[in-house]
């Protein structure tokens, strides 16, 4: 599996990395390998002011639905509309063009609460 070393990682297996001012949100490959093939991803917060661990959407696989957690409070500015038509880049590239939302933080020092990829790893690992 793989995990990059520069994200910040939640229990619930999203992802953040912040560019500038803007956080860049997905779900691990850990997740997407437990959830199979992803089918249908909605996400209806774009514009919106969500806060941490909010559900911000959701992931439809073949076999089950499961909610999207927000891993920082902030407003959800943009949402990967590639997925409205290819959600399988959730399952081939989690980390770059399977990203989900883009949001500006209400608190970039939230991020420091979040996992870093040993605490990860680790915790997949259990």
């Amino acid at each position: 599996m793989n995990f990059p070393e520069q994200l910040k990682y939640t229990q619930e297996h999203e992802w953040i990395r912040l560019e500038g001012d803007v956080a860049i949100v997905g779900i691990t490959d850990f997740a997407q390998s437990e959830l199979g093939d992803i089918v249908f991803v909605e996400v209806e917060t774009v514009g919106k002011s969500i806060a941490k661990d909010a559900v911000f959407g959701t992931v439809e696989a073949v076999k089950t639905v499961s909610d999207l957690f927000l891993p920082v409070a902030g407003e959800v500015i943009e949402f990967n509309t590639a997925l409205n038509t290819s959600p399988e880049l959730i399952n081939s590239d989690p980390y770059g063009e399977g990203w989900i939302v883009k949001l500006k933080p209400n608190n970039l020092g939230d991020l420091s609460e979040l996992m870093d990829v040993a605490t990860y790893k680790s915790f997949v690992a259990h």
